[in-house]
């Protein structure tokens, strides 16, 4: 018998892509509408704000303007708001929702509710009261639309939130407008600190609900589903509706019992990949070494039916430990004149020709610096490449610092610096004067492209890369001059594509973190994902020879059980992997799109890859000061 769900509390639907999951939960709204208009009824809708939400209105419009869905007979009600906010701040949920969906259907403005951040504090307590009224009086909500922030928010009703609260003003945890700073110039300052939320009372008495949340979230995912229902978890509360789903992505369900001990909800095919994942865990819920585990041990950790099959526990113990030892190495490109048949990489041909993608400017030295200077050091013929220009995480403070060192500098070489001069001033009364969705003219833009690029260059060239093995690729899908970006594209995709086939290199390495805030590097990985397909459809010979490593960034770590090469650093190469960092000064101090962790870039680097040297020791294996992990990828 194989109960794969037996864990989880909460319905949920699990998609290969967000777009998939979106689209689901889009023809569920769909068929909702036609379902209440040809009974002459009104579709009553709650809806969410945030990147999660996004693709569910991109086809919701796509439907209307395709496939003639009408929103004549929908009334809405959003979740939230901030306050104060102005209606026309691009940073209002008022703006997001025009944006996004109502500006584009055919959905009557009467029909519209959103909570107003613009009131004067004295009345929020009358609208709230008001829009609880309006909810009832329209008959209810029939289907509301959640999303869920990292410490279990749904709406703003932060952790603590009475279960039974009702429409109301809440102030806002820290950690929630740092996460959201990345939508006010990266200045948490400027985040409210108050916003207006449906109470979670009033989301509970939804008639149906849908909470939709993607990769990045699978750690409160599996609390809100698997967990007690508890107020410090508000999302919990949905184990207790009669008609509550969650929607989510493979990612977002990787925490979910049945993909992260799947040995625990029934029978499963004990394959040498679920073998290691069982032992692993075992072994690190015990705090054991992998050696040290009895048999006693498996039989009371659910893994009696391994021990069945498997015979042996020691025999096991031995299996797993030998993985493990055989993924550290201190040759990432393959330790040439020897034959180790288990080594991660092959010893030829070497050196190797290794094209390593870093989706800003920074994640090169921050995901993978001490494997980095380790190519370098060991002969390789190492290439980077700067998917992005990261001009957008670079704050307004920069540009006027260095447009005051470019004056100077004209002045120190008894240059004429009247063109410099007129620039800055015209880009200082353009800041002094920018609106409010901070959205850079194409100079500062530039200007912001151009101080990522010199510290990056910086940063490559202290590694030992010549110039000419430094590539700036500049994709066009992060140039929108927003948070927001563009579409990927066959553009994207033959950038990356011409630079692979100038290269034709051995290994690939590239970001397979896609956590990040603002999902640039998912897009990254997509287009260059792409570019490799697309390369091997066409036959090159050179693409038969190249293996692709994926290594996480600045928001998570591998798991212990998929990682295949492990590198490991001493003290220095440590520091080593700070200094390069460094180089990055626009980025040091204040995190732009820090997420929900403000630690500067250096700080996170090393304490993940101090603890994934930690995990190793404790599994048994040689102490390190450091690890930096991959796994390599098909395409």
């Amino acid at each position: 018998m194989n109960l794969v769900d037996s864990f989880e509390k909460i319905p949920v639907e699990i998609f290969a892509t967000p777009k998939d999951g979106a689209k689901h939960v889009a023809e569920t709204i769909a068929s909702l509408i036609k379902e209440k208009s040809a009974t002459g009824q009104n579709c009553v809708l709650g809806l969410a704000t945030g990147s999660t939400p996004i693709y569910i209105y991109d086809e919701l419009v796509r439907l209307h303007k395709e496939e003639g869905l009408s929103f004549k007979n929908v009334i809405t009600f959003n979740l939230d708001e901030y306050f104060p906010i102005e209606k026309s701040a691009t940073q209002s949920y008022w703006y997001f929702m025009h944006h996004h969906l109502f500006d584009h259907v055919d959905i009557a403005p009467e029909n519209i509710h959103i909570p107003d951040g613009s009131l004067p504090k004295e009345k929020v307590k009358e609208f709230c009261a008001n829009y609880e009224k309006q909810i009832e009086e329209a008959g209810g909500i029939d289907l509301q639309i959640l999303g869920i922030g990292d410490n279990g928010h749904i709406g703003f009703n932060e952790p603590g939130s009475s279960f039974n609260s009702k429409t109301r003003l809440q102030v806002l945890e820290n950690k929630t407008r740092i996460a959201n700073s990345r939508e006010f110039q990266n200045n948490i300052t400027l985040v409210p600190r108050l916003s207006i939320t449906m109470g979670i009372g009033t989301i509970m008495r939804s008639k149906k609900v849908v909470l939709v949340a993607w990769s990045n979230k699978a750690p409160i995912i599996v609390k809100a589903v698997e967990g007690p229902v508890t107020e410090q978890v508000p999302a919990s509360i949905l184990q207790q509706h009669p008609n509550a789903s969650f929607v989510i992505d493979e990612p977002g369900a990787s925490e979910l019992t049945r993909f992260k001990s799947p040995w625990l909800t029934g029978e499963i095919e004990w394959t040498p990949k679920t073998v290691k994942k069982a032992v692993i865990n075992m072994a690190l819920k015990l705090k054991k070494p992998i050696l040290s585990l009895s048999a006693n041990d498996y039989n009371e950790n659910g893994l009696g039916d391994l021990l069945a099959e498997k015979g042996d526990a020691y025999q096991i113990n031995l299996q797993v430990f030998y993985e493990l030892r055989d993924s550290i190495t201190g040759w990432p490109a393959g330790k040439p004149n020897v034959s180790l048949p288990n080594h991660p990489e092959r010893s030829n041909p070497y050196p190797k020709r290794v094209l390593l993608f870093s989706p800003h400017p920074d994640d090169d030295v921050i995901s993978m610096g001490g494997t980095f200077e380790r190519l370098q050091e060991q002969g390789n013929d190492v290439h980077v490449a700067y998917q992005t220009s990261g001009n957008i995480a670079v704050t307004d403070e920069f540009v006027g610092r260095y447009l005051d060192f470019a004056v100077g500098f004209d002045k120190l070489i008894g240059r004429s610096s009247d063109k410099t001069e007129e620039l800055k001033n015209d880009a200082n009364s353009f800041l002094s004067n920018k609106e409010k969705d901070g959205k850079d003219s194409e100079f500062i833009r530039q200007t912001k492209g151009l101080i990522r690029r010199c510290e990056a260059k910086a940063a490559a060239m202290n590694v030992g890369l010549k110039e000419d093995h430094i590539h700036f690729n500049n994709l066009p899908f992060y140039e929108s001059g927003t948070i927001e970006k563009l579409p990927m594209s066959q553009a994207d995709v033959d950038i990356t594509k011409k630079l692979l086939r100038e290269v034709k290199p051995h290994q690939v390495y590239a970001a397979g973190d896609w956590a990040d805030p603002h999902g640039t590097h998912k897009v990254c990985f997509n287009v260059l994902m792409e570019a490799l397909q697309q390369i091997k459809a066409d036959g090159d010979e050179w693409i038969k020879e190249c293996w692709l490593w994926l290594y996480k960034g600045a928001w998570q770590e591998w798991d212990m059980s998929d990682i295949e090469m492990a590198i490991p650093m001493s003290p220095d190469q440590v520091m080593s992997k700070r200094y390069n960092i460094y180089f990055h000064q626009s980025q040091k101090d204040m995190v732009p799109f820090a997420g929900t962790d403000a630690r500067e870039f250096w700080q996170r680097a090393e304490e993940r890859n101090a603890n994934t040297a930690n995990l190793y020791s404790q599994l048994g294996l040689t102490k390190y000061a450091a690890i930096e992990a991959f796994v390599k990828w098909p395409f």
